[in-house]
Protein backbone atom coordinates (compact mmCIF):
# COMPACT_ATOMS: atom_id res chain seq x y z
CA UNK A 1 0.00 0.00 0.00
CA UNK A 2 1.41 3.47 -1.28
CA UNK A 3 1.19 6.26 1.15
CA UNK A 4 0.48 10.00 -0.35
CA UNK A 5 1.01 13.07 0.98
CA UNK A 6 -2.26 13.38 2.19
CA UNK A 7 -2.57 10.40 4.49
CA UNK A 8 1.41 10.16 5.73
CA UNK A 9 1.47 11.18 9.47
CA UNK A 10 4.74 12.78 10.58
CA UNK A 11 6.09 11.65 13.91
CA UNK A 12 8.14 14.19 14.07
CA UNK A 13 8.54 17.89 12.12
CA UNK A 14 11.88 16.49 10.42
CA UNK A 15 9.53 13.96 8.71
CA UNK A 16 7.08 16.24 7.59
CA UNK A 17 9.84 18.37 4.83
CA UNK A 18 11.13 14.82 2.96
CA UNK A 19 11.77 11.98 3.31
CA UNK A 20 14.63 10.32 1.59
CA UNK A 21 18.59 8.64 2.76
CA UNK A 22 19.86 11.90 1.35
CA UNK A 23 17.29 14.28 3.04
CA UNK A 24 18.46 12.10 6.56
CA UNK A 25 22.07 12.35 5.90
CA UNK A 26 21.98 16.54 5.10
CA UNK A 27 20.20 16.62 8.07
CA UNK A 28 22.49 15.15 10.53
CA UNK A 29 25.29 17.20 9.23
CA UNK A 30 23.33 19.85 9.57
CA UNK A 31 22.75 18.91 13.30
CA UNK A 32 26.04 18.43 14.22
CA UNK A 33 26.68 21.97 12.64
CA UNK A 34 24.17 23.61 14.75
CA UNK A 35 25.47 22.37 18.00
CA UNK A 36 28.76 22.94 17.05
CA UNK A 37 28.04 26.89 16.36
CA UNK A 38 25.65 27.02 19.24
CA UNK A 39 28.36 25.76 21.56
CA UNK A 40 30.28 29.12 20.68
CA UNK A 41 27.75 30.78 22.49
CA UNK A 42 30.13 30.46 25.55
CA UNK A 43 30.13 32.24 29.36
CA UNK A 44 31.81 31.49 31.65
CA UNK A 45 31.65 31.43 35.21
CA UNK A 46 33.79 32.24 37.79
CA UNK A 47 35.89 29.17 39.35
CA UNK A 48 33.66 27.20 37.25
CA UNK A 49 34.74 24.81 34.32
CA UNK A 50 31.50 24.31 32.70
CA UNK A 51 30.31 27.44 30.75
CA UNK A 52 27.23 28.18 30.22
CA UNK A 53 27.00 27.38 26.34
CA UNK A 54 24.17 26.81 23.77
CA UNK A 55 24.86 23.42 22.78
CA UNK A 56 22.79 21.59 25.11
CA UNK A 57 19.65 23.51 23.91
CA UNK A 58 20.84 22.84 20.19
CA UNK A 59 21.31 19.33 20.97
CA UNK A 60 17.22 19.11 22.66
CA UNK A 61 15.96 21.25 19.60
CA UNK A 62 18.16 18.80 16.70
CA UNK A 63 16.71 15.53 18.87
CA UNK A 64 13.01 16.90 19.33
CA UNK A 65 13.18 17.89 15.74
CA UNK A 66 14.14 14.92 13.95
CA UNK A 67 13.64 12.06 16.45
CA UNK A 68 16.01 9.57 17.61
CA UNK A 69 18.39 8.18 15.22
CA UNK A 70 18.93 11.28 13.68
CA UNK A 71 19.04 13.23 16.54
CA UNK A 72 21.77 10.41 18.07
CA UNK A 73 23.29 10.51 14.68
CA UNK A 74 23.60 14.48 15.05
CA UNK A 75 25.17 14.37 18.41
CA UNK A 76 27.33 11.03 18.14
CA UNK A 77 29.10 12.95 14.91
CA UNK A 78 29.49 16.26 16.97
CA UNK A 79 31.43 14.19 19.69
CA UNK A 80 33.26 12.12 17.41
CA UNK A 81 34.06 14.96 14.85
CA UNK A 82 35.58 17.31 17.89
CA UNK A 83 37.46 14.25 19.13
CA UNK A 84 39.22 14.25 16.24
CA UNK A 85 40.23 18.22 15.96
CA UNK A 86 37.14 20.22 14.59
CA UNK A 87 37.13 23.19 16.92
CA UNK A 88 33.55 23.21 17.79
CA UNK A 89 33.16 22.25 21.02
CA UNK A 90 33.14 25.03 24.09
CA UNK A 91 34.70 28.21 22.97
CA UNK A 92 36.21 26.53 19.85
CA UNK A 93 38.01 23.83 21.83
CA UNK A 94 38.55 19.95 20.56
CA UNK A 95 39.79 17.05 21.31
CA UNK A 96 39.37 15.50 24.73
CA UNK A 97 38.05 18.05 27.28
CA UNK A 98 38.46 15.99 30.34
CA UNK A 99 36.29 17.65 33.31
CA UNK A 100 33.13 18.36 30.55
CA UNK A 101 33.62 15.80 28.25
CA UNK A 102 30.61 13.83 30.55
CA UNK A 103 27.93 16.75 29.36
CA UNK A 104 28.72 15.36 25.72
CA UNK A 105 28.44 11.87 26.23
CA UNK A 106 25.13 12.63 28.11
CA UNK A 107 24.21 14.76 24.72
CA UNK A 108 24.01 11.66 23.04
CA UNK A 109 21.63 9.98 25.62
CA UNK A 110 19.44 13.49 25.99
CA UNK A 111 19.46 12.96 22.00
CA UNK A 112 18.12 9.56 22.39
CA UNK A 113 15.64 10.21 25.25
CA UNK A 114 14.01 13.45 23.73
CA UNK A 115 13.92 11.90 20.32
CA UNK A 116 12.57 8.89 21.27
CA UNK A 117 9.78 10.98 23.01
CA UNK A 118 9.43 12.96 20.22
CA UNK A 119 8.41 9.85 17.87
CA UNK A 120 5.62 9.43 20.73
CA UNK A 121 4.54 12.56 19.81
CA UNK A 122 5.67 14.42 23.04
CA UNK A 123 6.40 17.68 20.92
CA UNK A 124 3.11 18.17 19.69
CA UNK A 125 1.65 19.55 23.42
CA UNK A 126 3.19 22.25 24.70
CA UNK A 127 3.60 21.31 28.68
CA UNK A 128 4.65 17.80 26.85
CA UNK A 129 7.36 19.40 24.72
CA UNK A 130 8.53 21.11 27.92
CA UNK A 131 8.95 17.74 30.10
CA UNK A 132 10.81 16.30 27.10
CA UNK A 133 13.55 18.99 28.05
CA UNK A 134 13.77 18.71 31.12
CA UNK A 135 13.96 14.77 30.61
CA UNK A 136 17.09 15.43 28.30
CA UNK A 137 18.62 18.07 30.73
CA UNK A 138 18.15 15.25 33.52
CA UNK A 139 20.02 12.94 31.18
CA UNK A 140 22.76 15.34 30.97
CA UNK A 141 23.52 16.02 33.72
CA UNK A 142 23.33 12.27 35.38
CA UNK A 143 26.39 11.60 33.30
CA UNK A 144 28.11 15.12 33.27
CA UNK A 145 27.93 15.77 37.06
CA UNK A 146 29.69 12.66 38.01
CA UNK A 147 31.94 12.84 35.12
CA UNK A 148 32.89 16.20 36.37
CA UNK A 149 33.12 15.26 40.05
CA UNK A 150 35.37 12.22 39.31
CA UNK A 151 37.59 13.93 36.53
CA UNK A 152 38.62 16.73 38.92
CA UNK A 153 38.22 14.76 42.12
CA UNK A 154 35.23 16.86 43.61
CA UNK A 155 32.97 15.95 46.17
CA UNK A 156 28.90 15.82 45.37
CA UNK A 157 28.25 18.93 46.95
CA UNK A 158 30.74 20.69 44.81
CA UNK A 159 30.29 18.91 41.57
CA UNK A 160 26.82 19.75 41.76
CA UNK A 161 26.93 23.44 42.60
CA UNK A 162 29.47 23.29 39.60
CA UNK A 163 27.95 21.54 37.22
CA UNK A 164 24.10 21.40 38.04
CA UNK A 165 22.80 24.25 40.01
CA UNK A 166 24.21 27.19 37.94
CA UNK A 167 22.25 25.98 34.81
CA UNK A 168 18.89 24.95 36.07
CA UNK A 169 16.78 28.60 35.76
CA UNK A 170 18.32 28.35 31.95
CA UNK A 171 16.94 25.40 31.47
CA UNK A 172 13.70 25.85 32.38
CA UNK A 173 13.27 29.06 30.79
CA UNK A 174 14.77 27.33 27.43
CA UNK A 175 12.06 23.98 28.07
CA UNK A 176 9.33 26.69 27.71
CA UNK A 177 10.54 28.59 25.08
CA UNK A 178 10.99 24.92 23.46
CA UNK A 179 7.27 24.41 24.28
CA UNK A 180 6.64 27.78 22.53
CA UNK A 181 8.97 27.21 19.17
CA UNK A 182 7.47 23.69 18.52
CA UNK A 183 3.47 24.28 18.88
CA UNK A 184 4.53 27.11 16.45
CA UNK A 185 6.11 24.74 14.01
CA UNK A 186 3.59 21.77 14.29
CA UNK A 187 0.46 24.18 13.71
CA UNK A 188 2.75 25.50 10.52
CA UNK A 189 2.87 21.74 9.58
CA UNK A 190 -0.66 21.03 10.06
CA UNK A 191 -1.80 24.05 8.21
CA UNK A 192 0.15 23.34 5.19
CA UNK A 193 -1.01 19.77 5.26
CA UNK A 194 -4.55 21.57 5.16
CA UNK A 195 -6.44 20.68 1.37
CA UNK A 196 -6.35 23.75 -0.44
CA UNK A 197 -10.17 24.28 -1.79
Amino acid sequence: MSLTINNFQPRVIADSVARSRVFDVLLVAAGSLFIGVAAQVSIHLPGNPVPITGQTFAVLLVAAGTGLLRGVASTVLYAALGLVGVPWFADASSGFVSATFGYILGFIAAAALVGWLAQRGWTRAPWRTALAMVVGDLAIYAIGVPWLKASIGLTWAKAVSLGLTPFLVGDLLKAVLAAGLFTGAWALVNRSRQPRG
